[in-house]
């Protein structure tokens, strides 16, 4: 507290003609308006200079302009939850320092960066972590073909034409014909296309603009052939035709 009984720091809302946000800032009432500016230029970026200071009330009814630099902050009515808005003058426009895309960006040279000892890649290295554990990296490597060539020969032993019913864990059963059998586009790995009985699919055979096979839209879904077990299984009724 200071002498008089008023807090020697006062808590206000820094608002500026730069960017829509504001800021909650605790400043020193025994500072001058000019170093009070200096300290506003890390909030709202506009140069000490080139700023013009308004003070508002709590709710936001305007006050006076605090236009003395060599006064203290302290000498103007502002209590805490005031608001002081900056208004520049550079002829900066509003939200240039919000456009992110504007900012030049600092750029290392790959061969420079291989350099440093306090990177990311160079702790990687050091620790034969992630792509510089080669060890690792084959056996991943090893294990995804095995999956694949595992999940090939599933696909393979499922013709197209078949009934089958779909069985995904924490889901109930659909049943419904193969209409598709191979790779696609939209993810790696081998996939099944089913039409099912009742609109209980997501598309109606195509995906990310690329047909795969012809069905009603909702009818259509891709599985894994690990979830497709095939069988003489009649069509069921859902009873969803009866529903509004």
């Amino acid at each position: 507290m200071s002498v008089s009984g008023t807090p020697a720091v006062v808590s206000v809302s820094i608002s500026s003609s730069l960017n829509s946000f504001r800021a909650l800032k605790r400043y020193s009432r025994g500072l001058t308006i000019a170093e009070f500016k200096c300290k506003l230029e890390l909030v709202v970026g506009s140069p000490a200079s080139c700023m013009d200071l308004e003070l508002y009330t709590v709710d936001d009814k305007f006050v006076m302009k605090l236009d003395s630099d060599e006064a203290l902050l302290g000498s103007y009515p502002i209590d805490d939850g005031c608001r002081i808005h900056v208004i520049d003058k550079s002829g900066t426009q509003l939200g240039e320092y919000e456009d992110v895309s504007r900012v030049e960006k600092f750029q290392i040279p790959d061969s420079e960066y291989n350099k440093r000892t306090d990177s990311a890649r160079s702790f990687l290295k050091q620790n034969k972590l992630g792509q510089y554990n080669k060890e690792e990296m084959l056996k991943r490597e090893a294990e995804q073909e095995q999956k694949l060539a595992e999940e090939k020969a599933l696909a393979e032993a499922i013709p197209v034409g078949s009934r089958c019913e779909v069985r995904v864990p924490g889901q109930p059963n659909k049943r419904g014909m193969v209409m598709y059998v191979g790779v696609t586009e939209f993810k790696p790995g081998y996939w099944i296309g089913i039409k099912y009985d009742e609109p209980l699919g997501k598309h109606d055979g195509s995906v990310g603009g690329k047909r795969y096979f012809e069905c009603q839209p909702k009818y259509g879904a891709f599985v894994k052939p690990q979830h497709v077990t095939m069988g003489d299984f009649p069509e069921e009724d859902y009873g969803l035709e009866d529903e509004m």
